[in-house]
């Protein structure tokens, strides 16, 4: 029996109530008490006036009465301390129960009619109830967001089920650059792949996309951007047959033509780019390639600022500050700063920013004078007359004012030697002796005399020529001027003879023709350059994904204004590449240039990359079109048409 009161203390020391234990034993009829009785005395009261069927301390639904919430309270203070619960302040409704002696020892007497005297809680007791019962709970804490990791990727893994991973080219600041192989359409391309959680991921999605929309050829174009599941990449253009910036001046400076060539097209691209709103912000050595064609090609545009997080208050100063560095560099092979970089040389320290050519002899006067307005932010053009380029588009107008920088290695016009290398046919019966043919130049002599004689040979050469063609065109002139007689329009080989004003005739002017795509046109600006007797240069359309245009136009073509009508003998185009092209005519009494394609009328076609368009009929009009219908692969991987030269002939 012992025991059993035993453990009903220990219940009630740990609910902090006395209240709680149920009764355990009985009276005597001598009015004494067992164990039991002893042990349970203040619980007798108790268990008559409250059931025995639940404790008073289990919680109950509802609002709390006032006793439960001392109940609440206690049993709360009981949990903060090590030990046992202290006596707390007794119920309302419950009569206080004296204090119950340890187990092993007779607990004292207490009659029934007298109830026992409370027992008076601690003061570290009551501070620790009463903190607890008015400190608000603590909030619960916020569940951590799970950070996503990006799978482990590595060649052959497959984006999209598209693009299959080839080689890893760059791998650093949680992103990597990758080249892939489009398997849909059989292409190389580049891949940025970084997790979805990078804090960069967002940025460059909105920075690819905005630059996907740009569609200049001087660009490297982004080709997709998407976010699947835990990752985001960028597709872009790849150009196996590139060169960058960085390994052309690893063997030297650029000669002054290429140099001109570079910051020409890269501040033009530029100047495009900042009226769309993007900006580049990582123009280095490395982000400017060459194709073998000799055209320059931007790559990260808006894309590898954001990568890095990058942002300028002055955008426009910063990439023409980073233009006049690309071109500093070379004309100087030399990095315009103290600092080496990207593979170059800096600047002694200490001398500051100097001009390129007080760096290196032999540079180009006008690019050192362009490298220095555009390198003004350092205070490099404050002693010279001219105001700093601050904004690439003022860097592209300066570039295009100075005069024209020719190509190296232009063959002397004194030697025409290309034209007269092959020995000419056998001469025919009663044909004139033709004027022999110098097989090189003279060699060389040393002194005054050697450059007497050189002049000298030259004069008899041009001498000789010029009495050759004499007497050949007045010999062909006697043999046919008598017997030929004119063929009638329509019939082969007449359209000579039947047009008396044969020769060239000029283009007064010409505009690109696009009439099923975007209102931006096909390159507009370089419309010029296909009829600028340079065939250096050329006008070239955007590009498709095959010779068809991806099948969503028939073709593309120029329009050429002649500026009143002509009588049209042929039409010679040459392209860049193997192409196939139609030549089409407006009718004679179109006075403006026309704007529908069911205006004009095919007369004429061919292919290659020298196409002569000869009508069969009698053309003639003012407007002609010259209209592409087939296009050449690059080397990107991507099909364009390029038109460097177009004669018109009567």
């Amino acid at each position: 029996m012992a025991d059993r009161s035993t453990a009903a203390v220990g219940v009630a020391n740990e609910g902090g109530e006395g209240s709680s234990s149920a009764r355990q034993g009985s009276a005597t009829p001598d009015g004494t008490t067992t164990d039991e009785q002893t042990s349970g005395t203040a619980e007798d009261t108790t268990a008559q006036e409250q059931p025995d069927t639940e404790p008073a301390a289990e919680p109950i639904a509802g609002p709390p009465s006032e006793s439960t919430a001392q109940d609440t309270v206690r049993i709360e203070a009981a949990d903060e301390d090590t030990g046992p619960a202290e006596p707390t302040e007794p119920l309302e409704a419950v009569p206080p129960a004296e204090p119950v002696a340890p187990a092993g020892k007779p607990a004292k007497a207490a009659g029934a009619d007298r109830p026992a005297e409370p027992a008076q809680p601690s003061p570290e007791s009551a501070k620790t109830a009463t903190k607890t019962a008015t400190a608000p709970p603590a909030p619960a804490p916020a569940p951590a967001k799970p950070r996503i990791t990006a799978p482990d990727l590595h060649s052959g893994h497959k984006l999209a089920r598209r693009y299959q991973l080839a080689e890893c080219v760059t791998r650093v600041d949680g992103f990597s650059s990758w080249r892939a192989v489009d398997e849909k359409l059989r292409r190389a391309v580049g891949v940025h792949v970084l997790p979805a959680d990078h804090p960069q991921a967002r940025p460059v999605m909105a920075a690819a996309r905005s630059a996907a929309l740009l569609g200049d050829p001087r660009f490297v174009q982004v080709l997709d951007a998407v976010e699947d599941n835990d990752l985001v990449y960028v597709i872009h253009e790849w150009l196996p047959d590139a060169v960058s910036l960085g390994d052309l001046l690893r063997t030297g400076p650029l000669e002054p033509h290429e140099a001109y060539q570079m910051v020409s097209q890269v501040s033009q691209g530029m100047a495009a780019a900042h009226r769309e709103g993007l900006s580049h912000l990582r123009l280095d050595p490395g982000a400017v390639l060459r194709t073998v064609s000799g055209q320059y090609r931007i790559r990260g545009l808006a894309v590898a600022a954001a990568l890095r997080g990058l942002k300028s208050d002055q955008q426009r100063r910063q990439d023409t500050e980073a233009i006049g560095a690309l071109l500093y560099a070379a004309l100087t092979q030399r990095w315009p700063y103290e600092e080496d970089a990207h593979g170059l040389t800096g600047l002694p320290k200490g001398v500051g920013l100097i001009a390129p050519d007080q760096v290196r002899a032999g540079v180009h006067r006008g690019l050192s004078e362009i490298a220095m307005r555009a390198l003004a932010n350092d205070g490099a053009t404050a002693s010279r007359e001219e105001p700093p380029c601050t904004t690439p588009e003022e860097l592209a107008k300066v570039v295009a004012g100075i005069p024209r920088i020719r190509p190296p290695e232009q063959p002397s016009p004194a030697y025409g030697v290309a034209s007269f290398q092959q020995p000419p046919a056998p001469p025919r019966a009663g044909a004139p002796r033709q004027a022999p043919v110098i097989a090189g130049p003279p060699p060389a002599l040393p002194g005054r005399t050697g450059q007497v004689l050189k002049w000298a040979v030259a004069a008899l050469l041009i001498v000789a020529i010029g009495l050759g063609s004499w007497q050949l065109a007045d010999t062909l002139q006697s043999r046919e001027g008598h017997s030929a007689t004119p063929t009638p329009t329509g019939q082969k080989g007449g359209q000579a003879s039947a047009r008396p004003s044969a020769g060239p005739i000029p283009i007064v002017t010409a505009k690109d023709y696009d009439p099923f795509g975007s209102d931006g046109g096909e390159n507009p600006t370089q419309v010029k350059f296909a009829y600028d007797n340079r065939p250096g240069t050329s006008w070239e359309t955007s590009w498709y994904t095959d010779a068809h245009f991806g099948n969503l136009k028939s073709g593309v073509g120029l329009i050429l204004d002649l500026g009143s009508a002509k009588n049209v003998g042929s039409v010679k185009v040459d392209f860049v590449g193997q192409t196939s092209v139609d030549l089409m005519a407006a009718p004679a009494g179109t006075s403006t240039m026309p704007t529908d394609f069911d205006t004009f009328t095919k007369v004429a076609s061919g292919s290659g990359t020298e196409a002569k368009l000869t009508p069969k009929s009698k053309v003639t009009t003012r407007f002609l079109l010259v209209w592409l219908t087939t296009l050449p692969p690059t080397s990107d991987g991507h099909f364009r048409g390029q038109v460097s030269e177009i004669h018109v002939t009567g």
